[in-house]
């Protein structure tokens, strides 16, 4: 009999980790239910928990020069986040603009002040703002009105000036530089086409930002941008890889960064020897995986990096830059499961009808029967998302239980080059859902495989896909799992976050241009078509892929006389982040595929 789904949700996770000025570790830990901030200052402590909200913590930032710290806190998982200020035990309100979405800019060096990218003005833009750490959020200083979807790099060395994204789509952004003083802005990354630009931080001596980008090549690299000419230079090539992040210390000129090699992280640390040369270090001792949040402690002597893989539930470990020596410093319970207890998936790829190789992780029972066993085909979501190698419960049990898990990276995922994601877009959309009916045709031929009881499960975007396989391919599937999908691009774009909009239809199509392929697309469209058993699950709250996505598609196939069943918690999100629910949700979950497949 497998062990019940609630041993496996209540494996722990611990990530998002930042040093004080003196070496303490606050990080992020859900012991509670809810991510909250604990804190520690050396490896296997016991944490003293420093927040206590029923409501999910969404990041924390020490304070460079005091024993303090920000965080951020939505409501209900409605992603308005707002900002407090902890200082011992005494958190104070920093932002009191609950219908508004704050976005963390960063400390000044001498923590006096911060910054945060807000869309208080309009709902649909997000403006900088700047602000003194003793101030309310009445305070707040206004120093940019933006005009779309801005984020922030953090301050210059010399605090005058801030780095400024504007995302016109998760493909192209634009840099500026900010002179917080006078308000004059310069726009630093002029490009034709679509170019990314991301991940921005300050030179050391604020002459130049150092940012990872696709520009004239198909992968992502981390280059420097002259500030006075604008001129881009390679500082590591991301080759066939994307490097997919960064962090640099302006004193020390230390350096880490990460490679996406085919889901997995490889991680250098080094140092720059001049602009555009590092000099690397032993390569940091880390478990196999996904890692990233890289954050330097007060002197970049050492960083905290978050690892999870498979067989490695999340935690922060802390990394000694020049030697690479490494520790956990975070103990997560993992619910008395020894890491031999977990399933470590296989990298495979397969071939669809372009003649594409597609890859996946496939992961199986420890006592698979030949021709006997169910597989879930598990689609995340995105569309720009990517399937990685990182601890999943779910995944977990499910293998426990005796099914595979099939998690392909079809067209459009992330991590294999710009061209790859392109390859969904708009009028070819439908081309990713054929890559799930090839990859379901690679299932059937495998001597595991039970062809007869698969089943396809997603998230967000995901749960779109799920959809679409479902009307494309109705006679592949014993069932599907929808997780706040989408039904159709249509009600989605119309009634999705305002400042999201732009982004979305950016990669979908307009609602103004493009209705009749939105419609073409829309899983809702072919609803009939669907014949398989259902489950819908959302959250009431969700400003990305509202409630009402859930309804539509739900009643419609219940009138077709199809088995369905729908779950809406009125205390989530985009997604089913508190345990309790996570328990409810995923527990109904396993026991309706039980049930149909």
């Amino acid at each position: 009999m497998p062990t019940d789904i609630e041993r496996y949700l209540n494996v722990r996770s611990a990530y998002g980790g930042s040093f004080s000025s003196d070496g303490e570790l606050a990080f992020l830990l859900d012991a509670t239910g809810t991510p909250q901030v604990w804190s520690l200052r050396e490896p296997g402590a016991w944490p003293e928990q420093r927040t206590f909200f029923d409501e999910r913590v969404t990041f924390v930032s020490h304070s460079p020069e005091r024993e303090e710290l920000i965080f951020g806190m939505d409501d209900g998982g409605n992603e308005r986040a707002q900002l407090f200020r902890l200082d011992g035990g005494d958190v104070r309100p920093l932002t009191d603009t609950p219908e508004a979405k704050h976005r963390w800019g960063g400390w000044s060096h001498d923590g006096e002040r911060f910054a945060f990218a807000a869309n208080r003005r309009e709902n649909s833009v997000f403006d900088v703002y700047v602000q003194e750490r003793t101030e309310t959020g009445d305070e707040a200083t206004l120093v940019h009105e933006g005009e779309g979807w801005l984020t922030l790099g953090g301050f210059s060395p010399d605090d005058d000036r801030l780095i400024v994204s504007q995302a016109h789509s998760s493909f192209d952004q634009d840099l500026s530089v900010l002179d917080v003083e006078s308000g004059e802005i310069e726009h630093v990354t002029p490009h034709e086409g679509d170019v990314r630009f991301l991940n921005a931080a300050w030179g050391p001596r604020g002459e130049a930002l150092y940012v990872v980008t696709d520009h004239d090549a198909d992968t992502l690299s981390l280059a420097r941008l002259d500030l006075a000419t604008h001129e881009l230079a390679s500082v590591v090539d991301g080759d066939d890889w994307n490097v997919e992040g960064f962090a640099l210390d302006e004193d020390t000129r230390r350096v880490v960064f990460a490679r996406n090699v085919d889901g997995y992280t490889e991680l250098t640390a080094g140092r720059l020897v001049d602009e555009t040369e590092v000099e690397p270090f032993p390569d940091p001792d880390l478990p196999d995986g996904v890692a990233g949040g890289i954050a330097f402690d007060g002197n970049a002597d050492r960083f905290a990096v978050t690892v999870t893989g498979p067989r490695e539930n999340t935690n922060v470990h802390v990394v000694e830059v020049e030697t690479g020596e490494a520790e956990r410093w975070t103990r997560a319970a993992s619910a008395g499961f020894a890491r031999e207890d977990f399933r470590e998936p296989e990298l495979v790829r397969y071939e669809t009808f372009d003649g594409r190789a597609i890859p996946a992780f496939f992961s199986v029972p420890a006592n698979a029967a030949a021709g006997d066993t169910p597989v879930v085909v598990d689609i995340h979501g995105g569309p720009e998302g990517q399937r990685r190698p990182s601890f999943s419960p779910v995944t977990q049990y499910l293998c426990e239980a005796g099914y595979a898990v099939f998690e392909p990276n079809v067209r459009g995922s992330v991590g294999y080059g710009k061209a790859y994601t392109h390859l969904d877009d708009r009028e070819k959309r439908m081309d990713s859902v054929a890559d799930i009916e090839r990859g379901v045709a690679w299932l059937t031929e495998h001597p595991l495989v039970d062809p007869d009881r698969i089943a396809v499960m997603g998230g967000s975007y995901g749960g779109f896909m799920t959809l679409a396989s479902l009307t494309e391919y109705p006679d592949l599937w014993a069932a599907g799992v929808d997780i706040v999908g989408i039904a159709s691009f249509v009600t989605f774009l119309e009634n999705t976050g305002s400042w999201r909009r732009a982004l979305r239809e950016a990669e979908y199509g307009s609602l103004d241009e493009d209705r009749e392929l939105l419609e073409s697309i829309s899983p809702l469209t072919h609803i009939e078509n669907i014949d398989a058993p259902l489950f819908v699950l959302h959250g009431e709250n969700d400003p990305r892929v509202p409630v009402g996505e859930a309804d539509q598609v739900a009643e419609r196939v219940r009138d077709q006389g199809v088995p369905v069943e729908k779950l809406v918690f009125d205390d989530e999100g985009h997604g089913i982040v508190k345990r309790d629910n996570r328990i409810e949700a995923y527990g109904r979950i396993a026991r309706f595929l039980d049930e149909h497949v």
